[in-house]
């Protein structure tokens, strides 16, 4: 049985995770407990809601010096029915005038989600996934939406993604390159911290016409 040792890095970036979840006005266990080992951060433990759980891993990324962030944060089980939540789930897209809710279906097992159809736009298919996620008594969710947008040649794909990089207050674009094909995104390079990965990411999939990103961008604190 080999031991694994903590340095001082690990343990000012485990305390620093854990700060951040109790900065996080979302997250309300106090059952969540963190290991880091070279800037990858590990949660584990229960909470009450899938939403939580998520919000969780966003504040875990958030925190300087985390390269990579595995989230095992179990949902607590809740007595619901899966087709009590379904029929929420289905409520919540109709009130949401971002989700084409005549274009999404809902499958539950024992409040684990699953989204299928087809949208135009990625915020479509956030907006769908953020409307399950926050439904009391689910514990997951799988987005199977898939994209079919409108689209408009390579180059402007690619000028459009520079563009909003160059924009970020987040994101230090000079750090960034883009290549787009077929609605086919990929960004290489690397940046400062988690937040800056997913910023260039969600910069990416606002552009029109892109149906994947392919992010190979890396964390260099």
């Amino acid at each position: 049985m080999h031991t694994i040792m903590e340095t001082g890095t690990d343990v000012e970036l485990r305390e620093a995770v854990l700060r951040q979840l109790e900065w996080a006005p979302e997250i309300a266990s106090q059952d969540i407990s963190v290991r880091a080992k070279e800037g990858a951060v590990t949660l584990t433990g229960f909470v009450q809601s899938y939403a939580e759980k998520v919000a969780a891993e966003k504040a875990a990324k958030s925190v300087y010096g985390a390269k990579a962030v595995a989230n095992d944060i179990e949902v607590a089980a809740m007595t619901r029915t899966d087709p009590e939540i379904a029929r929420d789930i289905l409520a919540a897209m109709k009130l949401d005038l971002m989700v084409p809710d005549d274009r999404i279906k809902v499958g539950i097992h024992e409040g684990f989600v699953t989204l299928e159809g087809n949208v135009g736009w990625h915020y479509q298919r956030e907006a769908a996934e953020h409307c399950a996620r926050r439904i009391s008594g689910v514990r997951g969710v799988t987005n199977r939406i898939e994209m079919k947008p409108k689209t408009p040649t390579t180059t402007e794909v690619k000028a459009k993604i520079e563009n909003a990089l160059r924009r970020s207050a987040e994101v230090d674009a000079r750090r960034i390159t883009v290549f787009a094909s077929d609605g086919t995104v990929t960004l290489c390079g690397n940046v400062r911290s988690w937040f800056e990965k997913e910023q260039a990411a969600q910069a990416a999939w606002a552009a029109p016409g892109v149906s994947a990103v392919i992010d190979h961008i890396t964390v260099v604190p």
